[in-house]
């Protein structure tokens, strides 16, 4: 763990990352601390500072270029260059030699490559940061894709997920970031990353995927050739598209970019709310377009290691939270969050609603190029702050995904409004979720389970009309004893209350004597003193 730490920090110092801290921004005391820090006795060399960044990030490891990937599609936050360099990570990754990626399939398939494919290309097509791709041709003619898992590079991502989860616990005791449920989140990232590692599930959620679109103009998903296909190695049809990021050759193509962009929305709220199972790492490497017909682009999409899908509740409070947003009614949304558990139910839904419609307000209604999810995000969590809202680890995902669709919109169609292209669908699927057919399609769902049970609802009702009857005459056993254990104590008040007067009186009689003679020689205002103390003594 010390020589990753050690390894990290020599990275950071040798491309001079601090460099890209806007140093005007910070407090004196951190300027000058940077200014006097080892760090200036290293050359920032000529390379540029997006080149810099790159290659640091690729030094280490796949969890930092995964970050890169996720940074290089939001270009209103990132300057043009760095954004260009961040670019290159989606599939520029350095790759691994040609001849090690053969051994590995020879040894995952247990035969040799000229037994399992026809031809076989060593060198890589595409080198992503936990995997890489060769072209290959099987025997019976069809054009594959090999995928080959890095070697050992499970190590170097338990590493890096230990340091970060030292530094997550570290955050879980600052109050201020305890609400963020850092630990939570790094675990729920954990499980995602290392599912990619295993091609069985990459394979298993290709395959569901491509039944979820089946014949659908919106998208394709390639074929998975199970008998080649195993823990480290996946084989796949080959597609033949162009790179969404090219625009250059989608525009001198004719491509409808206005119809694309439209339609990466619809696939991400069908897949989030018809399906509940949606691609989560929609960068733009992993993600083609069909162009053989310009005015009806098709997406294609590969790489499906990291998949996400939301409990029913969630989908529930999803759709009525953006549809909210969407009619621009806050009080709706502080209501719900409240309503979910989001935040504490006791916050003041009128006060969270004003916080919300500071936040929203202005973005609303504006075209996507007007509008930052980053920013909203970002005024969204300072807002939640003064209410002490949690992050949600089920979510993270589907926040991840909705950046990427959100920078991917953004450089096909920056005009494209997403608010009008959303509510629509989000209307329909609603109605159809609470409506008859929703209803109805509910019940059909449930049959199966209503069938075998219905044989035996004469008998579960008999048990619930028995348990009903045992449970009111245990009520009623208990509240006979309460009433008598009432009455007992009634009574022994009483016999109290008369064996203290009993008391009084005998005290009274056998002090009668002297009380007498000293009552002879006292003033009145004395003797009616002792006479009021006497009748309260009685009384209690």
């Amino acid at each position: 763990m010390s020589l990753r730490l050690f390894k990290i920090v020599w990275v950071v110092t040798r491309h001079r990352l601090d460099t890209l801290i806007p140093a005007e921004r910070l407090p004196l005391w951190m300027r000058l601390l940077l200014k006097l820090s080892p760090l200036q006795l290293v050359p920032v060399g000529q390379r540029s500072r997006g080149e810099r960044l790159r290659l640091a990030l690729e030094a280490l490891g796949p969890i930092f270029i995964k970050f890169g990937q996720m940074l290089s599609t939001r270009r209103d936050l990132l300057p043009e260059n760095i954004a260009d360099e961040l670019k290159r990570l989606q599939d520029q990754v350095p790759p691994f030699p040609g001849e090690l990626a053969a051994a590995r399939v020879e040894k995952e398939l247990e035969m040799t490559l000229p037994e399992a494919f026809a031809a076989f290309d060593r060198v890589p097509l595409a080198s992503a940061s936990i995997a890489q791709v060769h072209a290959a041709t099987l025997h019976s003619g069809e054009d594959v894709v090999v995928k080959i898992i890095r070697p050992g590079i499970d190590r170097i991502m338990r590493q890096d997920m230990g340091l970060m989860y030292q530094v997550a616990k570290l955050l879980a005791k600052v109050p201020e970031a305890r609400r963020l449920r850092p630990v939570e989140v790094i675990r729920d990232y954990e499980a995602t990353l290392f599912d990619e590692l295993d091609l069985y599930k990459e394979a298993a959620n290709t395959s569901q995927l491509k039944r979820n679109f089946k014949d659908s103009p919106l998208l394709f998903v390639p074929t998975i050739y199970w008998p080649y296909t195993r823990r480290h190695v996946m084989v796949q049809e080959r597609i033949r598209g162009v790179p969404v990021a090219d625009l250059e050759t989608l525009i001198a193509r004719g491509t409808n970019l206005k119809k694309l962009a439209e339609r990466g929305v619809e696939i991400f709220f069908t897949q989030v709310f018809r399906d509940n199972f949606f691609h989560a790492d929609m960068h733009p490497g992993n993600i083609f377009v069909n162009c053989d017909d310009p005015d009806d682009p098709q997406y294609i999409a590969i790489d499906c290691g990291i998949v996400g899908s939301l409990t029913r509740e969630d989908q529930d409070y999803l759709a009525r939270n953006l549809l909210a947003f969407f009619h621009q009614d806050y009080y709706e949304v502080a209501a719900l969050h409240i309503e979910s558990g989001w935040v504490g139910e006791n916050t003041r839904a009128n006060e969270f609603a004003a916080a919300i419609r500071t936040v929203c307000e202005p973005i609303l209604e504006k075209p996507l190029k007007d509008i930052s999810f980053g920013q909203v995000l970002l005024g969204l969590f300072q807002t939640a702050r003064r209410f002490n809202m949690e992050v949600q680890p089920q979510l993270v995902l589907l926040q991840k995904t909705l950046l990427n669709i959100e920078g991917l919109g953004r450089q096909l169609y920056p005009d494209l409004d997403l608010w009008s292209t959303a509510k629509p669908y989000l209307e329909k699927w609603m109605k159809e979720r609470a409506g008859i057919g929703g209803l109805w399609e509910s019940l059909k769902r449930q049959a199966p389970e209503l069938s075998h049970q219905l044989p035996e609802l004469p008998v579960l009702a008999h048990q619930a009309l028995s348990r009903m009857e045992h449970e009111h005459r245990q009520r009623h056993q208990q509240v006979t004893a309460i009433s008598q254990m009432r009455r007992q104590m009634s009574q022994q008040g009483k016999r109290q209350h008369r064996l203290r007067i009993g008391l009084a009186l005998v005290a009274i009689a056998l002090a009668w004597q002297p009380l007498s003679s000293w009552a002879a020689t006292q003033d009145w205002p004395i003797l009616a003193a002792a006479g009021a103390g006497l009748i309260l003594l009685l009384w209690h």
